[in-house]
């Protein structure tokens, strides 16, 4: 039986189609993930504002934080790590860099 190349690019395409609609399911997901932290980035401006605003207008930062509304950036900071760069390994082998990290 002579193969069908016609036949043979059909199926081809088949497949790739099926591959592609996941790809697009996996571009669709991402992008609701940025447009999501874009909310959460705006949402927490307007936040730190708004709890700028409540100082302004006279509320002590203790008053806010026994109504449970704390400063939202105070929990958030990231500590800064110290990097230590005793010899010139440590800043360019990744293997150093990782032991040190751990330590």
């Amino acid at each position: 039986m002579p193969i069908d190349i016609e036949r043979t690019k059909d199926q081809a395409r088949a497949l790739l189609n099926s591959r592609i609609k996941t790809v697009e399911e996996l571009v669709k997901a991402r992008q609701r993930v940025t447009d999501l932290k874009e909310q959460l980035a705006n949402a927490e401006r307007d936040d730190k504002r708004a709890y700028v605003k409540a100082t302004r207008d006279g509320w002590s930062p203790e008053e806010l934080k026994k109504l449970g509304l704390e400063p939202a950036a105070a929990g958030r900071r990231r500590k800064t790590q110290n990097k230590t760069t005793n010899t010139p390994a440590a800043d360019t082998d990744p293997a150093s860099s990782e032991t040190a990290q751990q330590l």
